[in-house]
């Protein structure tokens, strides 16, 4: 049995993953983690993810023995915890956007030394996206204009999602453009021409979506779209908790879910 620590347990993914997680034979929930400070720090975890009582609760640390904490919580969450899974040797998966360079830097040092998963989204059709938009974008060609939309609910605070640019770096990889010169976020005023091999990227905060991520590559005759929309937080929680399954006898290294569900 896998036993979870979830970090960022009181917001909509961790108490999707720790209502999932108690369901599963395999895995054991022994710890929900909060940042100090929180509402609901000392609220039964089971309860607050509409489940009932699992006599867990919400906590802004924790001594118990775990193997993978899941953290899906804010960046400078992510160093808390990420910190926490260095001096406890465990494992830990990143589900968390929006880290800075340093964050993200530290994130790096830290998978030579315990288990790092890092994916900007957990979903199975996400990971395949992100394998197709790289081949498409290869195989079309500089004919082709890119354009990256993403769409999300009005609560999300980091734009443009993680997913969105995964994208982007899964089409400036496949096709050798420049994440930096060749990649435009959002457009407005005078803009001139759309240059050849520009990829635009471009964020939409709307209602309560979940989350939609569409890739449109055009020419002058013909468009092609790839589309994932995403129906439920389920299909995320779900990935993170097979990802954490796959990664808790790994050994140290940087992992992504391309690791967990395509090779």
């Amino acid at each position: 049995m896998v036993r979870l620590a979830v970090a960022g347990a009181a917001g909509k993914m961790g108490r999707r993953i720790i209502a999932l997680a108690c369901q599963r034979e395999e895995l054991s929930v022994v710890a929900a983690l909060e940042r100090t400070g929180h509402t609901n720090l000392g609220v039964d975890a089971g309860s607050a993810a509409g489940i009932g009582h699992i006599q867990i609760p919400v906590q802004d640390h924790t001594e118990a023995d775990f193997d993978v904490l899941i953290d899906f919580s804010r960046p400078e969450g992510t160093t808390k915890w990420l910190e926490h899974c260095l001096g406890r040797k465990r494992a830990i998966i990143i589900g968390t956007t929006g880290h800075s360079t340093e964050q993200l830097a530290q994130i790096e040092r830290a998978a030579k030394t315990i288990p790092v998963l890092k994916a900007a989204n957990m979903s199975v059709g996400v990971n395949l996206l992100l394998k197709l938009a790289g081949q498409v974008a290869a195989a079309l060609g500089d004919d082709y204009d890119i354009e990256i939309v993403e769409t999300h609910h009005r609560f999300k605070v980091d734009a443009p999602s993680g997913t969105a640019l995964a994208l982007r770096d899964a089409i400036v990889e496949s096709t050798g453009r420049d994440a930096d010169k060749d990649v435009i976020y959002g457009r407005r005023g005078e803009t001139g021409r759309r240059p050849r091999r520009q990829i635009g990227v471009h964020a939409l905060r709307v209602g309560d979506t979940v989350g939609d991520h569409v890739v449109h590559f055009g020419n002058l005759g013909e468009t092609l779209v790839l589309k994932h929309v995403a129906h439920t937080r389920d299909t995320f929680a779900t990935g993170a908790l097979r990802a954490a399954l796959w990664l808790a006898d790994r050994p140290p290294g940087r992992y992504d879910m391309q690791d967990v569900l395509l090779k």
